[in-house]
């Protein structure tokens, strides 16, 4: 199996560090990086417990036969098998943060050896993160959750900063004569969703363009479609969409078709899937970003096993990114035979 490094971001964002040294010695050797501070509990001083009786559950915002997070729960199974520890994936079925935060409690009452949660909403899990790590389990958090793990008593975020990966969408609007953008967000109310927006009107602010969001809800797909369709008839300077999901990227390719505009408006995807890939390699799409989810599976599972042997993590419990990267026409067909081991 390839072991996947994070790709350094943008240096000097602060709190963000790419740990590619802590994370090789981690997971090829076996090793760890600076000590964390693993408060009152410490898992080294009292004797390990065996590999193969560690149970972890991972708790995510995202169901596993989404394309994105089935990369993420193979990266869970993968990093499971290597460390010989059991791992669980779990979500609610679509975007909800009261099934979410149900399972959370569920969960940390099973007493697992430690859990890992996306926090894509702050005030509908706080409690149940809070908990969780009263009650001495290791938590982890993944994806969403950066500005606020720390408080939440988390060791360690492993994800995208999702601010500065809209900006670099924005970035690469702007290079490509953009005016007037469209954000398709179909999660309002996930903070991450909206870091993203904000980090690409920003961008696109600072070289004289706007942007603006539409909300779409996306468990009725026909809706979305012509929520998009309708934003490209009624103004007709959209020169360009962002949408924050390949799921999202569908629809938006099937408006942008029917709205005869498909060749005006350049389409631009947050992550990967089959037909993303696709797209991009034949110039429907102009870029993915890709926040390499495999490695937000993989890596809480590996940090969980050796913190509980060792008490460190890498990087003393800095957060670690693992994105953004961008998929083009250039290298998209080496990501799409990586996509069909289900590591991209």
């Amino acid at each position: 199996m390839d072991i996947l490094i994070p790709t350094p971001w943008a240096r000097g964002v602060r709190g963000w560090r790419s740990g590619v040294g802590a994370i090789a010695a981690l997971v090829l050797l076996g090793a760890c990086g600076q000590s964390a501070d693993p408060g009152s509990a410490d898992p080294a001083s009292s004797g390990a417990q065996p590999r193969n009786e560690l149970r972890f559950v991972v708790v995510t915002h995202g169901a596993s036969a989404d394309p994105f997070w089935s990369v993420v729960a193979n990266g869970v199974s993968d990093a499971a098998a290597d460390m010989g520890v059991d791992a669980e994936y779990q979500s609610p079925t679509s975007f909800d943060m009261v099934a979410m935060s149900q399972l959370l409690e569920a969960s940390a009452a099973s007493r697992p050896d430690g859990i890992v949660v996306s926090i894509p909403d702050e005030d509908a899990l706080a409690g149940a993160i809070r908990a969780a790590v009263a009650a001495d389990i290791p938590v982890v958090s993944i994806n969403s959750g950066l500005d606020v793990y720390e408080s939440l008593g988390a060791l360690v975020h492993i994800g995208q900063p999702e601010y500065q990966a809209g900006y670099g969408a924005g970035e690469r609007f702007l290079a490509e004569g953009a005016t007037h953008v469209l954000c398709v967000n179909h999660e309002v109310g996930n903070v991450a969703q909206d870091r993203r927006c904000e980090g690409m009107e920003d961008a696109l602010r600072s070289g004289g363009a706007s942007a603006f969001v539409l909300a779409v809800e996306l468990a009725d797909p026909e809706d979305t479609r012509q929520r998009i369709g309708g934003a490209l008839a009624s103004d007709p300077s959209i020169d360009a969409m962002l949408v924050l999901g390949a799921i999202a990227a569908d629809p938006a390719l099937v408006a942008l078709r029917e709205s005869g505009r498909s060749g005006s408006v350049r389409l631009a995807s947050f992550d990967l899937s089959p037909s993303v890939l696709e797209a991009i390699v034949r110039g429907d799409i102009l870029f993915a970003i890709d926040q390499q989810q495999y490695l937000q599976g993989y890596l809480p599972i590996v940090f969980l096993t050796k913190y509980l042997e060792t008490g460190t993590l890498p990087g003393g419990g800095e957060a670690i990114a693992t994105g953004p990267g961008f998929v083009t026409q250039e290298n998209a067909e080496r990501v799409i035979r990586l996509s069909e081991r289900g590591l991209r």
